[in-house]
Formats: C-alpha cells, structure tokens, sequence
C-alpha cells in the first residue's frame, strides 16, 4: 500500500494518455495521494475533468490560471511529490527535458523537484530508435533519470515495433516498488518457486500442482524492498517480475544447481519451490505404449535441495517452506532441524484458502526456538512481506 505517498503524474500528448487513467486509479486504490499535471497537447486526447474524478484531486494545465492554493504552485508540487510519473512519456517530453527546456508547467516542475523522476516512453517505433531520441534517454539515464521501457506490438499508428507504454498494471508495480522500505537494500536474495517436473519418455512428465505463486510473491515483494533478486523458478505460467534475474529450470537436479551457481555470495535462500522428491530410475527414449493394463516404473530419490544447502548456509539465512495435509506442525517441526532452517513456513494445502493456484494462504511460521505464529487468511503478497520482515530482522 502507498498510504502517505504524493505521486505526481505528469500526462503527456500521445494516444497512451488514455491508459494513464488507469494508471491513475490504480495508485489511488493502494491509497496514494496523486496529482495530475497534463500539458495542453495531452488535454486533445483525454479531458481534464477525467484526472480530476479519478485522483481526486485538481488538474493543473496552464501555468499561468488562476491558482488552486496560494502556494508558487510549480514549486509546491514540485516540493510535495515523492515520486514523478511521466506516462505516456513522448520524444518532445523526453527532448525538453533531456535539454533543460522549462516552458510549461509540467517541465517547469521537473526541473525543480528532487524527487525520483521516472519516464514511461511511448511512441512511434522508429521515432523511439531515432538516434536523437536514444542520445537523449541515455542522457537522462545518466542523469539518474529513470525509464520504464515500453513493450513491442501494434502500434495506434498501425506499425508494429517497440514503443507501446509499460501496461498500467506494470507502472504501478514499479511505482510502488519505488516508494516503499528498502530494508533490505544490498542483499542479495535468491528464491525458488514453482514445481519441477521429470521426464518419463519423450512426451509424458510428472510433476506437482505448484503454481509458483507464493515464490513469485516473495520475489517481488524483496525487489520492491531493495534487495538483488535471483529467481530460480520451475515451469510455471506466471510473468516474471521486472528488475529481476530469472534462472528457469525444468527438473529438481537443475534447480540445486542454479542455486549452486548463485549461492556462494548471497545473503538469503528462500526455497518456496515444491521440487520433486523422485525421478524415473530410467527416462525411455521414446513413447512408453499402452500394451499392458498396468504399468511399472522405478524411481529414484532426487536430492534434497533445502538439506544440501542447509549444510553449507554457515552464517546465511535460510527460509524453508512446508506443504502438509495432516500433522503439520509436527511434520514441519522436524523439517526445520533437519534441514537446518532458521525459520519454516507451513499451511495446511487441504484448508480453502491455502492450497496450491490460490491467490490467497494460510500460514504458521515456526522458528529455531519453537515458537510458533499463526497467520489467518490473507494475499500471498502480504505473506511474503511478513516473511521478509522476519527476514530483515535476523539480517539485522
């Protein structure tokens, strides 16, 4: 949530302003305080009025109206925002500022705020690849500006390249991650998530009903609180998050050595995956046929991934997670000492609420000494963040 944070955006005359009144409603439904300056160009596309409903707030456009307080109003808003949107972002926006023009209100602000200034680029493709429009953002990227890049496809033009705007949903996530705690700033935290999967023959695998959901949270949530995220991740459908390294990897032995490659020199290791406990003793090399009406397969133990690193964690943190449907506390009592967790998630997967695909968990922490906190139902994202406070705290 962003309750207390002043975000200013700034709209811009490019047919993406339509989507910044999601953009808009989206910070004022995580309880931010926004503000909307638009220059007169980006008034041709949306009116001034649907900013005004939306943030709740008024709408600035001409510099020189009537003023809505008694402030110097550029240098009030400039003063008050903790963090400048600019959405969509156009070549003439990015050149003014790249080269110091303050002749509206709007640049007139960004060059008198100290607060973090982020620009949503949209336009043509070959305006976006325009060397002039290059030299300028790479400019502004030195100047500890900041860009959220846009995305490839149709354009409104009809063209199809990069310079569609970051998706709404995706510029309030950086937005956020921009405003909230960075307690864990300059660790280095890897996570795993998802399933694994092993093969059978050339078209069957097995694998488990992990959705990758929580993992992925976690991820998230410590990039948004300052920390290098390495994400090693099963197959699984979900996007990965901005900003943060992915390692994808499909069988259980894959995933330990990703971990391996990452271990040595971070802070924190997370292993929210389910990877498989066993593997096929042998993988047929083709289509394993339907002439028997049964069928035997062997299999063998994979490692297990939490134990080979809780044996070799030292003074690193490690997050362990259990997935139970009978006894659970018990169960995941003895997972904490064998493995060498400093602390363990667990839910019960057969509870509504908090089993695998869900958005939402039920969980109990348990820590090296015994204790043990019950958690009632609540997002995976508000999970992950009190799982990071216990992390922050045992970093600290």
């Amino acid at each position: 949530m962003l309750d207390g944070k002043n975000v200013l955006v700034g709209v811009t005359g490019g047919i993406a302003a339509y989507k910044v009144a999601d953009v808009v409603s989206k910070l004022k439904k995580l309880n931010a305080n926004v503000k909307v300056i638009m220059t007169k160009a980006a008034t041709e596309f949306v009116a001034p009025l649907t900013f005004q409903t939306l943030s709740q707030n008024f709408v600035y456009v001409d510099m020189f109206s009537e003023p809505k307080t008694w402030e110097v109003e550029h240098i009030s808003l400039a003063q008050s925002s903790d963090i400048v949107l600019i959405a969509p972002a156009t070549a003439n926006i990015i050149g003014k500022v790249a080269n110091g023009i303050a002749d509206d209100m709007l640049t007139t602000v960004i060059m008198a705020t100290n607060a973090k200034v982020v620009f949503a680029p949209a336009m043509n493709t070959n305006m976006y690849l325009n060397p002039i429009v290059v030299e300028n953002i790479n400019k502004l990227k030195n100047l500890n500006y900041e860009f959220i890049n846009p995305s490839e496809g149709r354009l409104a033009c009809g063209d199809y390249g990069t310079g569609k705007m970051a998706e709404p949903i995706d510029i309030v996530k950086y937005i956020e991650s921009r405003l909230v705690k960075d307690d864990l700033k300059g660790k280095k935290i890897i996570v795993t998530a998802g399933p694994t999967m092993e093969p059978l023959d050339p078209v069957r695998y097995m694998t488990n009903f992990s959705s990758g959901k929580m993992g992925y949270s976690l991820a998230e949530e410590a990039r948004n609180r300052g920390a290098e995220v390495v994400l090693v991740t099963g197959p699984t459908n979900l996007n990965i998050p901005s900003g943060i390294k992915a390692i994808r990897v499909n069988t259980t032995m894959e995933m330990l050595n990703a971990v391996e490659e990452e271990f040595d020199d971070c802070h924190v290791l997370i292993k929210s995956a389910a990877p498989l406990d066993y593997r096929p003793l042998v993988v047929s090399k083709s289509k394993i046929k339907k002439d028997e009406d049964t069928l035997e397969l062997k299999f063998v133990k994979n490692p297990d991934i939490a134990m080979y690193f809780g044996k070799k964690k030292a003074e690193k943190i490690l997050v362990g997670f259990a997935a139970e449907t009978d006894n659970i506390i018990e169960h995941a009592k003895g997972k904490l000492k064998r493995k060498n967790f400093d602390f363990i998630v667990v839910n019960d997967v057969s509870r509504e609420g908090a089993g695998f695909k869900t958005d939402t968990n039920i969980a109990s922490i348990i820590d090296k000494s015994g204790d043990i906190m019950e958690y009632p139902l609540m997002s995976k994202k508000e999970l992950a963040n009190v799982i990071l406070d216990k992390v922050a705290k045992l970093l600290n």
